[in-house]
């Protein structure tokens, strides 16, 4: 009987403490999307980022054209000559994916840049959220945009408008 009671005791100590925790919602996607140099820093990455691929299909089409060449050629060449070609081809090759590792790879210049370029903003988001969450006595801050599992959510308790407006942007 003792353990029983105990127990509905915890139980509703949980519940009164549970109930008392404010949460909050932030739309990260919204928010990003209202901040001009966000926009901007997409923008010159977009730029940046075509810049390199433009440079990586040039080697590959030259690459492709190589092979081309070789294929026309195949019959009038020596095998010295069809070893010293194909490894020019191969070489090439080797070149674009070099290329194309150094700019698109996992710690290649495009996550770098956007690395150095975002962090700034994404710092500055965090911040104000922190800010707010204190302020107010948020226990939990949850982004809408990246937690799939919120199927509604009341837009009493977003506050992405109030991180903008704390960033300096109104809405």
């Amino acid at each position: 009987m003792k353990r029983v009671i105990a127990l509905c005791s915890v139980i509703l100590l949980c519940t009164f403490a549970a109930s008392a925790q404010k949460f909050a919602l932030i739309d990260m996607e919204y928010i990003l999307k209202n901040i001009p140099s966000y926009e901007m820093t997409n923008e010159q990455l977009s730029q940046v980022s075509q810049k390199w691929q433009n440079e990586v299909e040039a080697i590959q089409q030259e690459a492709q054209n190589m092979y081309k060449t070789y294929q026309s050629d195949l019959v009038f060449l020596s095998a010295e000559m069809k070893t010293k070609r194909e490894e020019e081809i191969v070489k090439k090759e080797q070149e674009a994916q070099e290329l194309k590792r150094k700019y698109f790879g996992a710690e290649g210049e495009l996550y770098k840049k956007r690395e150095s370029l975002m962090k700034p903003i994404q710092d500055e988001v965090y911040n104000a959220v922190k800010e707010i969450s204190e302020q107010k006595g948020y226990q939990l801050i949850i982004d809408r945009a990246s937690a799939m599992s919120i199927i509604f959510a009341s837009p009493k308790i977003d506050i992405s408008n109030e991180v903008l407006i704390r960033l300096g942007y109104s809405k």
